[in-house]
């Protein structure tokens, strides 16, 4: 038990400093768009799901691995944010927020895998839930960004949102075909309904915390289906 913890919690802290170290490397070689670079950022931790759910066999040290990266990192992130350039490193909007998107990404991380893979035992949900938020968030903000025209919720666009359902309809699609062992004719309806709720929930969602709204929307929309057309 103690191994596999330590081994898991290892991995992930040598993937992202890894990630990032070649992330920060990029940027200082490369004049790369703002917004991209935080894309950049927003990757690197959709990438740790990966290495919570396949990096384990257990799903309890799993989450406790989550909860302490948490733990780590918020003591780094709060000495560092005084320091001046810290923020325009990584591309802050303001004061704050990676470490309050770090609280609540992990937070969420943590209880997906506790539903999903500790008391459904579907590990694969965690992934379809967590990549149908943050991939298709990502497609919004850049779809919306460059060619948002029709605004129709604040400054979020209808462009915005349909890149967002594309690309979470692709990617719930990919992992249940990848992971899941449903019936054939179970793949499309879900892929559909759970890309067209966390759509509509990331549009209405203010204050970043989409990054909890969305992927508890994903998951509440295909654990009923997944278990209706089995597993």
């Amino acid at each position: 038990m103690y191994l596999e913890l330590a081994t898991g919690f290892g991995i992930l802290i040598g993937y992202f400093a890894i990630c990032l170290t070649g992330a920060l490397t990029l940027r200082h070689f490369v004049a790369l768009p703002r917004e991209i670079f935080r894309k950049i950022l927003h990757l690197i931790l959709l990438g740790s799901i990966f290495l919570l759910t396949y990096g384990f066999e257990t799903w309890w040290l799993s989450a406790i691995a989550a909860l302490g990266f948490m733990a780590v990192a918020f003591p780094i992130l709060f000495f560092a944010e005084p320091i001046p350039g810290f923020s325009k490193l990584l591309i802050e909007r303001k004061r704050g927020e990676i470490k309050r998107s770090m609280i609540v990404a992990f937070s969420m991380f943590a209880i997906l895998i506790g539903f999903c893979w500790g008391f459904l035992g579907l590990k694969f949900l965690v992934i379809a839930s967590v990549l149908a938020w943050g991939l298709g968030d990502l497609a919004a903000a850049l779809v919306g960004k460059k060619f948002g025209q029709y605004y129709i919720e604040g400054k979020k666009t209808l462009e915005g949102t349909l890149a967002m359902f594309g690309v979470s309809f692709v990617s719930v699609l990919v992992v249940l075909f990848a992971y899941g062992s449903l019936d054939w004719y179970g793949y499309v309806p879900i892929a559909l309904l759970t890309a067209a709720g966390t759509s509509i929930v990331e549009l209405y969602t203010k204050n970043g915390m989409d990054t909890l709204t969305c992927p508890f929307t994903a998951a509440a929309i295909m654990t009923p289906l997944v278990l209706l057309w089995g597993v």
